[in-house]
């Protein structure tokens, strides 16, 4: 009873049609199970009816309780609602066309009346409360900013505002399609007011309440969403790089490739060229020839400028010719990008991508580029088979790669990434030994200084006999093409080699030669042959040595020295081994005992850069389009999340911040795993299409609130505000309604978009007067409001507290609601009456 005539939940935002219509905040409704089945006939309507009343008064039940009656999207409910003495009956009525008389106030409040059936006179006051709304489509005055990227300026580098390298942002159409402002009179007295069919009072501008809600463009075009999906649909592409590209692009030509069985015999037979000429930077060459041969040069997916561009983005070192400036820029990180103890940088570690300045991370965005405007997966396919030639040529070339931190693979990163690094300590390692053979042959040049200047400081010039077994030392620091080894075999053993006493210098000095020599230790002398000690470089840097020799180099605190008398009387330093160097079993000496004095460039690398290289370069090749995407995936979400934040602190939307922090916490547990769930990186994708949804209509919506261009500091705050609140809310009231600022502004697109409106019309001025005064009751009553079109929606609550059915029952509440639309119109009334002595 209370709700029914209380005036706080009137035209809730946001709740069950029943709520709207009858002001009820508890009620329970009975409808058919099956979606399809529909309460049609009326004798089962009022069979349940009367059920209902049966139940109730045997419950003692004070909750209303509703039957769905009629096809479903009528949404046609009756009830009836029963306590000490009264019984509510909830009534409706459902029309497609509205009868005249109900188009106003004064018909409906007959209808009320009548309905009521009040004995009394004159009859209790009843109580108003009125809405209109109207609806604003036209934005023309407000073109909407976004436009799509121009795909030919591209290669400029920027397009339509995109810079190069970044992922692209915003919605391609106005994200807001609607505006719908209800001006409300939430309680007015019968006769205050005049609405009937010749004139109307209710004056939009007058109205205390203005609220306003926005209608949301359904699923936007958004640029960064776009991009997302389609990089992620090449997940799914089966194809292999070959299968996209033709498998002609490396075949030789013609029959040589048919007669497989000359192919050892090619490569044992005498080469007529010579053997560096052979190196495979002239077979990648060689690739693109035929390639261009097959297909032609306008066949190929990407243009040779936008591929240049592509290349010179990701490998800026090549743009340096020289070769200095080659080698300083690739081994630093390219790009401005935030420090890397910034909480956005570090994202990567989280995603299991790669660093925001990597190289990884570059190529990510240049193939989700190329997916979505040069060719789709062929161009992806090309761009990747340049990358991988790239590779392979840098691996030949000792060029190290761009982009890519120094030192082992981060396992933080995705495993393309540490991929890319693994190769990267694979050239640095082979670079190291070239340039080592290169500084041995310098060496042997007249007047040769010492090695290699960096690592090898200067020599004591005392002995030029030993500067010349330094500079030999040299010669054989290479793996070069003429020279393998391999380390020794067991039964290969030096003989005697720690078989007694570990004394296996004094033994074998004789038979070795010195290699492997840094620089003479000081003035320290080996303890048995009396020659100078050595640092080595590798072992066998000092023959005839002993154990106590490399611990006085290695570990000097490991060797004690104390003064002695001897039998002769004579003072003399005696040294031996520390406490812990004589431990039985010792981890040191059992080393010394077996290892072999072998220089290290005889021995099997520990680390065989050759092999691992390959590894990683054929592990590149055989990659499919849709291996790579799922490799970057985690880089391109990243990149999104970034450019999502970077756009958000422009709008400053609280809810954004919040939905940013669930998408990053999401994707940290969903990107952990090697190969995440589809279903679970769509829900991702998703996310960060919603939140560029929502920027976007911030956008809009600022705009043609003209945000920017309020210059009253205090205003533009409200306007800011009041902006974000209609992102984040159903419903939002205007403050001072149309008189306060926002108030001014909705007024006044209302205004431009009915001018726009009269000026599309052909029809003469007089013409249309005429058609004015003789149209629809609708129409000519808005003539003295034109500013505003006609209300889409009126809806009026009609409250009386009545005695029934007789003058001296109890005064109780009765309500009626009524909503008009264009093609709807709908009555439901909750009336009361006292069932004490009836």
């Amino acid at each position: 009873m209370q709700d029914l005539l209380c005036m706080n939940n009137d035209f809730p935002p946001r709740a069950h049609c029943l709520v709207r219509w009858y002001g009820l905040r508890e009620f329970v409704v009975i409808a058919p199970a099956a979606n399809n089945d529909a309460v049609i006939s009326e004798s089962k309507c009022n069979l349940l009816l009367s059920s209902i009343s049966i139940a109730l008064g045997n419950t003692g039940c004070q909750v209303p309780l509703f039957v769905q009656i009629h096809h479903k999207w009528r949404r046609m409910y009756v009830g009836e609602c029963q306590g000490p003495g009264v019984r509510t009956d909830f009534e409706m009525v459902h029309l497609r066309k509205v009868p005249g008389q109900y188009t106003h106030l004064s018909g409906l409040l007959d209808i009320f009346k009548t309905k009521i059936g009040c004995p009394l006179t004159p009859l209790p006051p009843v109580s108003m409360a009125i809405r209109l709304t109207f609806v604003l489509q036209d934005w023309q005055q407000y073109f909407w900013p976004q436009q799509p990227p121009d795909i030919d300026a591209l290669v400029g580098g920027e397009v339509g505002g995109l810079e190069f390298g970044k992922l692209p942002f915003g919605a391609c159409e106005d994200p807001i399609s609607e505006l719908h402002l209800a001006t409300t009179w939430p309680h007015l007295a019968e006769g205050i007011i005049v609405d009937n069919d010749v004139y109307s009072d209710l004056d939009p501008l007058q109205a205390p309440q203005w609220s306003v809600r926005v209608r949301k463009a359904d699923n936007p075009q958004c640029l960064l969403g776009d991009f997302l999906t389609e990089f992620f649909k090449l997940c799914r592409r089966k194809e292999s790089t070959d299968e996209i590209l033709g498998r002609s692009a490396f075949d030789e030509e013609g029959k040589e490739v048919a007669d497989i069985t000359h192919a050892l015999s090619k490569l044992t037979e005498p080469a007529p060229v010579p053997i560096p000429k052979l190196s495979v930077t002239n077979m990648v060459h060689s690739a693109k020839k035929k390639i261009r041969k097959h297909r032609g040069v306008d066949e190929s997916p990407l243009n040779n400028e936008v591929l240049n561009t592509i290349l010179l983005f990701l490998f800026p070192d090549a743009a340096d010719k020289l070769g200095d400036v080659f080698e300083n820029r690739a081994s630093t990180s390219a790009g401005n990008n935030p420090p890397p103890e910034n909480e956005d940088y570090n994202l990567f570690s989280q995603f299991k991508s790669a660093p925001s300045d990597s190289l990884t991370y570059k190529l990510a965005l240049c193939l989700c580029m190329i997916n979505f405007y040069h060719g789709g997966v062929k161009g992806v396919a090309h761009l990747w088979q340049e990358f991988v030639l790239e590779m392979r040529y840098r691996w030949e070339n000792n060029y190290l790669i761009p982009g890519l931190a120094n030192g082992a693979p981060d396992l933080r990163c995705c495993l393309l990434h540490q991929k890319l690094q693994m190769l990267n300590c694979c050239i640095e390692r082979k670079k190291a030994r070239d340039e080592g053979k290169r500084g041995s042959m310098s060496d042997r040049s007249p007047g040769g200084a010492s090695g290699d200047g960096a690592k090898g400081g200067e020599h004591s010039g005392e002995n030029p006999d030993k500067e010349k077994e330094f500079g030999k030392s040299w010669e054989s620091w290479s793996d070069s093409e003429e020279e393998f080894f391999e380390c020794l075999s067991d039964t290969e053993d030096l003989k005697g080699n720690g078989q007694e006493n570990g004394k296996k210098g004094a033994k074998e000095s004789v038979n070795l030669k010195p290699e492997g020599r840094l620089h003479p230790h000081g003035k320290l002398m080996l303890l048995h042959p009396g020659e100078p000690l050595y640092v080595p470089i590798t072992q066998a840097a000092n023959p005839g040595c002993c154990l106590e020799d490399f611990v006085r180099w290695y570990s000097p605190r490991d060797y004690i020295e104390e003064e002695v008398i001897d039998e002769k009387g004579n003072k003399v330093i005696r040294g031996e081994l520390s406490a812990r160097m004589k431990i039985p079993s010792n981890m040191w000496v059992e080393a010394w005992e077996t290892a072999k004095p072998v220089p290290a460039r005889r021995q099997k690398r520990l680390f065989d850069d050759t092999r691992e290289a390959e590894k990683v370069l054929h592990y590149l090749a055989v990659q499919k389009p849709a291996d790579l995407a799922r490799h970057l995936l985690p880089c391109i979400i990243h990149a999104a999340v970034l450019k999502v934040k970077e756009e958000e602190a422009v709008e400053d939307i609280s809810s954004v911040k919040k939905i940013i922090k669930q998408i990053i916490s999401h994707s940290s547990k969903v990107l952990r795993f090697p190969s995440p769930e589809d279903k679970k990186l769509e829900e991702i994708i998703a996310q960060i299409m919603s939140v560029e949804a929502i920027i976007a209509r911030a956008r809009s919506l600022k705009a043609k609130f003209g945000v920017e261009k309020c210059e009253n500091e205090e205003e533009k705050e409200d306007l800011q505000r009041f902006v974000n609140s209609l992102l984040e809310q159903p419903e939002v009231s205007v403050v001072g309604a149309g008189r306060g600022p926002a108030g001014s502004i909705i007024h006044k697109l209302f205004v431009n978009a009915q001018r726009l409106t009269e000026s599309s019309d052909e029809v003469p001025a007089p013409l249309e007067e005429e058609l004015r005064r003789s149209g629809c009751p609708e129409e000519r009553r808005q003539g003295v409001q034109s500013e505003f079109p006609p209300p889409a929606g009126r809806e009026v609550i009609l409250r009386a507290s009545v005695p029934r059915p007789a003058p001296y029952s109890k005064a109780l509440p009765q309500r009626m609601y009524s909503v008009l639309t264009r093609e709807d119109f709908r009555l439901a009334g909750a009336f009361s009456a006292d069932t004490t002595f009836f």
